[in-house]
């Protein structure tokens, strides 16, 4: 593909845009590569750089190992598409987006402006952890990176209600990390590789806890100056650009077949 068949250039998409594109492509494709996955019903959300307040939606039908960067549908605060749809997709829907979906993300896009990247997981571990009254306990390493840096959300029903961005966004705060009660994970960062990290770190964490706590077994936990240390040290500048590192690493694992940069 040469520069002036590009999408980005047959669009009219900045570099920028272009980049947010594929790097939102690549958390899709990873989530699929994970098994993060609920079929076409989660959803993973970026901002798209310049002062218009739009984001990036993935097209409503679509499956996680299907998108593409080009596939990813503009959309304004209120969820309207700001752009026509690409000439060529043969797609009628090629333009809709899940209104749960837009509710969910264009909360925490609207209220943090560092908020670029929003990932939302319905994973068996973290419905089953946000479902437990104690929420997530400090039985691992990685659940110790979220140890006093979580939030927490109640169940209000399919999130169709606008009114409920309001009470969203107050639970999140300045969190980066929240367990959807009933419902799942949520995460947001500046970067792709931030979001990424967090997700892979908090999934993990639930995970542990659901194989720890089918054990039966009297648990350990650590004191809590070692929980608040470690929390701490998730937070130093060291460990935090290490998520640089694995975000490149990550890409490798999607490398080959339908190419997610087109």
């Amino acid at each position: 593909m040469n520069v002036q068949s590009s999408p980005a250039a047959l669009r009219g998409w900045s570099a920028a845009e272009w980049q947010v594109r594929c790097e939102l492509a690549a958390l899709y494709r990873l989530c699929a590569y994970h098994r993060w996955t609920d079929s076409i019903f989660t959803h993973i959300s970026a901002r798209v750089p310049g002062p218009e307040h739009h984001f990036l939606l993935n097209r409503f039908g679509q499956m996680h190992h299907e998108v593409r960067a080009s596939d990813l549908v503009k959309i304004d605060i209120d969820g309207n598409p700001v752009e026509e749809a690409d000439p060529r997709a043969s797609d009628p829907d090629a333009q809709l987006v899940n209104k749960a979906g837009f509710v969910i993300h264009s909360a925490v896009h609207m209220a943090r402006e560092d908020a670029h990247f929003v990932i939302h997981t319905h994973t068996p571990a973290g419905i089953a952890v946000s479902s437990q009254k104690q929420g997530l306990l400090p039985l691992s390493q990685q659940a110790l990176k979220y140890y006093g840096h979580l939030a927490y959300h109640g169940y209000e029903g399919i999130a169709l209600d606008e009114d409920e961005r309001v009470r969203l966004v107050a639970d999140l705060g300045t969190h980066d990390a929240m367990l959807l009660r009933n419902h799942g994970i949520l995460v947001c960062g500046a970067t792709a590789s931030f979001a990424y990290d967090e997700l892979y770190a908090l999934e993990r964490a639930c995970a542990a806890q659901v194989a720890t706590l089918a054990g039966g077994c009297e648990l350990i936990l650590p004191p809590q100056a070692v929980c608040e240390r470690t929390a701490a040290q998730f937070r130093s500048p060291m460990i935090r650009k290490s998520c640089d590192k694995q975000w490149e690493a990550a890409l490798r694992l999607i490398e080959g077949g339908t190419d997610w940069r087109s």
